[in-house]
C-alpha cells in the first residue's frame, strides 16, 4: 500500500495570530506534509462577525515560522488579486519558505467577500472564465520573475466542476483538491482522469488531495481507496491536531 500524505488546514477565523502561529509550528513539528489557511475575509461558519485574518500575510509569517511542510492557501480566490501580483506574491513567499509554497487557486464563491470588498461577483461561469484566463497569466509571470521561484512552484486547483474546473486541473495543475465523501471523491477523480486523457496529460502527474473533517480521520482507508494521495484535516480554533496525529500514525504504517 502506498504511503499517503497528511496535511492540516487552519481556519483563520475566531482566532488570533498567536494561536495560529502556535498551531502551525506544532503541526510542522509533528511532521505534516502540508499546512494551509483559507482565502476569505469573513467567517464561513459560526458568528459571521467573529475575528478574521487575511491569508497571504499569514502565509508569509507561516513561511518564516515553519521548516518542513509545504504551505499555501486552500485555496486562493482568483478574483481577489491581480494575477501578475499574485504570481509575484507566491514567488516571494516561496523564497521565504525555501521552496515550500504551493499556489492553490480556485474561481471563488463566497458572495459576502465580493460585496464587502468591492469585487464584481458576477456569475459562476464568468468567474471560471476569469480563472482560465488568469492561470495562463500567472504561469507566464512565474516564468519571467527575477529571481524565479526556488523550485518548480506547484499549482493546485480547488473545485469539482466537471465541465470546466476539472479541465483546468488537467491543463494546469500539479495538485487538485476537493471534498468527500469518498464516493464523491472517487467519481470526480475518474472524471479528472478522463479530462487528462483528452488533454494528453498523465493523470498520475496530478496529486489528488481531499479536505476532511477531523471526525473522518478514521475513514482514511476509504479515501485512499478512492484515489486520494493527500488527506488534509480542516480545523478551527481550538486547533485540534489529534486527528492529524492519527493520520500520521496510519501513514507510517503503510509501506512505500
Amino acid at each position: 500500500m502506498a504511503r499517503f500524505n497528511v496535511g492540516v488546514q487552519l481556519h483563520p477565523q475566531a482566532t488570533t495570530v498567536a494561536a495560529l502561529r502556535d498551531a502551525w509550528r506544532a503541526a510542522d513539528a509533528l511532521g505534516v506534509d502540508s499546512i494551509w489557511v483559507w482565502d476569505h475575509f469573513f467567517p464561513l461558519y459560526g458568528d459571521p462577525d467573529a475575528a478574521h485574518l487575511e491569508a497571504y500575510t499569514l502565509l508569509a509569517a507561516m513561511a518564516a515560522d515553519t521548516q518542513h511542510a509545504q504551505i499555501g492557501a486552500l485555496v486562493t480566490c482568483n478574483s481577489y488579486r491581480n494575477p501578475n501580483l499574485l504570481a509575484d506574491m507566491a514567488r516571494t513567499i516561496d523564497h521565504i519558505s525555501d521552496g515550500r509554497f504551493v499556489l492553490g487557486i480556485g474561481s471563488g464563491w463566497f458572495e459576502r467577500d465580493y460585496e464587502e470588498y468591492g469585487y464584481d461577483f458576477g456569475t459562476a461561469p464568468g468567474r471560471l472564465r476569469e480563472l482560465d484566463k488568469n492561470l495562463a497569466v500567472i504561469c507566464d509571470r512565474l516564468s519571467r520573475l527575477n529571481p524565479p521561484p526556488v523550485g518548480r512552484l506547484p499549482v493546485m486547483i480547488g473545485g469539482s466542476g466537471e465541465k470546466v474546473t476539472l479541465r483546468l486541473v488537467a491543463q494546469y495543475a500539479d495538485m487538485w483538491n476537493t471534498f468527500g465523501p469518498p464516493e464523491n471523491f472517487a467519481n470526480k477523480s475518474r472524471i479528472l482522469d478522463e479530462w487528462c486523457e483528452k488533454e494528453g496529460r498523465n493523470p498520475r502527474q496530478i496529486e489528488r488531495t481531499v479536505g476532511i473533517q477531523g471526525a473522518e480521520a478514521g475513514n482514511w482507508q476509504a479515501y485512499v481507496d478512492a484515489g486520494a494521495d493527500h488527506l488534509i484535516v480542516m480545523t478551527g480554533d481550538p486547533f485540534d491536531l489529534d486527528p492529524v496525529k492519527q493520520l500520521l500514525d496510519a501513514a507510517k504504517d503503510t509501506t512505500p
